[in-house]
């Protein structure tokens, strides 16, 4: 248990990490600051409900105390999740006065669960929903109006949820399912525990499985939430790791072409002090950028050396593994003859240019042609000339 609560809290902390990180680029974002106080919500729940945290709680108001904060940064983390989508769905008009009237039952909701818990004051032990003597009106009412508002808040986000999870695509669509299935759960334990609430408050026996079953829907559907709510950010996450990765292996292949033409052409570096593996490696976000400036440098070049290539029915081509080992030795040839001084004898043109739209594309054929150099057994020796 112990374990499964350590889980759950660093899945919150790296969650809401990320999100306050998006809401301080992005301040004015209503939708993103309404998710972001959910989570937080959600994490304060969570952790005050930790035997430590209920402990100082207890020692300050009393044995009652730790049950409404938690419980009250629960109806808080159904509220804003509500928030999301009415800011989401409707012009930012409109959904903040919805939004102000969605904190009418909320306020209410507060107010009758504070007043419970100090009616029953002198009676409440503290104890856990199954330990308690529901038979004082007060902590009925306190446990009923907190489950009925959950029902409501819950439902009305699960509609939402669900009409979003229709409309979108993966990996979205799976994250907002997730949550969907354990807003669903969240809220038909709510309702079990109401009926169990009313029934005990009458002084009905309720079999202690119906009780645990209700426990273990939440204790499932809350981390269930967090995979739900973190799963479309985590898929993107590891798709831009992958392309940055195939970007930094492409980068390192496109060496043998650049250092050809960088020899040829130093003055068009677009930056003197190009990036060194290591710093690649230590810096994930510099490969976006080396990865552009090592792919124009080598465009560059190739426009510069293509009048020595041959005409434009040559050199213009989508590049195959045997045109593009012609192409290298062309260009070595080119190379070597503007070294020597000759005369162009054609106009520049593109060279390599892909059928496929796109930067990738056209940093395929250039690796094309820098494998084929990388292929050959020698560089020519100008190249080696200071």
């Amino acid at each position: 248990m112990i374990a499964l609560a350590l889980v759950v809290g660093t899945v919150f902390v790296l969650i809401l990490g990320w999100k306050i990180r998006q809401i301080v680029t992005s301040p004015h974002d209503a939708p993103l600051r309404a998710v972001t106080l959910c989570l937080a919500s959600a994490a304060a729940s969570f952790g005050l409900a930790l035997p430590p945290a209920a402990k100082v709680i207890r020692s300050v108001g009393g044995p009652g105390a730790p049950r409404l904060v938690q419980n009250a940064f629960a109806f808080a983390m159904v509220f804003w999740l509500m928030c999301f989508y009415l800011y989401s769905a409707t012009d930012p008009r409109r959904g903040r006065i919805r939004a102000r009237w969605e904190m009418l039952p909320l306020g209410l909701t507060l107010l009758g669960t504070s007043l419970a818990t100090i009616a029953a004051a002198g009676h409440d032990t503290g104890g856990s929903y199954d330990s308690v003597d529901m038979r004082l009106s007060a902590l009925a009412a306190f446990y009923l109006l907190a489950d009925l508002y959950l029902v409501y808040a819950l439902t009305t986000a699960l509609c939402w949820t669900c009409r979003y999870a229709r409309a979108s695509q993966r990996p979205l669509s799976v994250g907002l399912w997730l949550m969907a299935s354990a807003l669903s759960g969240i809220a038909a334990a709510s309702a079990i525990r109401a009926v169990l609430t009313v029934v005990r408050w009458h002084g009905g026996a309720v079999a202690p499985a119906v009780t645990e079953i209700s426990g273990h829907i939440i204790a499932v559907a809350i981390p269930l939430f967090l995979i739900g709510a973190g799963y479309p950010a985590a898929r993107a996450r590891l798709s831009v790791m992958r392309l940055r990765r195939q970007r930094r292996r492409m980068y390192h292949r496109l060496h043998p072409l650049w250092s050809l033409l960088h020899e040829a052409y130093p003055q068009d570096a677009l930056h003197h002090n190009h990036a060194r593996p290591w710093s690649l490696l230590r810096r994930p976000r510099a490969v976006d950028r080396h990865y552009y400036r090592r792919a124009i440098e080598c465009r560059d070049g190739l426009v510069r050396i293509s009048p020595y290539l041959g005409p434009a029915e040559v050199t213009v081509t989508d590049l195959s593994e045997s045109s593009a080992d012609l192409l290298a030795d062309r260009l070595c040839a080119a190379l070597k003859a503007q070294a020597e001084g000759e005369e162009a004898p054609y106009n520049a043109v593109a060279v390599a240019v892909p059928q496929a739209q796109g930067l990738d594309a056209d940093v395929r054929q250039l690796v094309m042609l820098s494998d084929a150099l990388h292929r050959r057994t020698s560089l020519p020796a100008w190249q080696h000339a200071p």
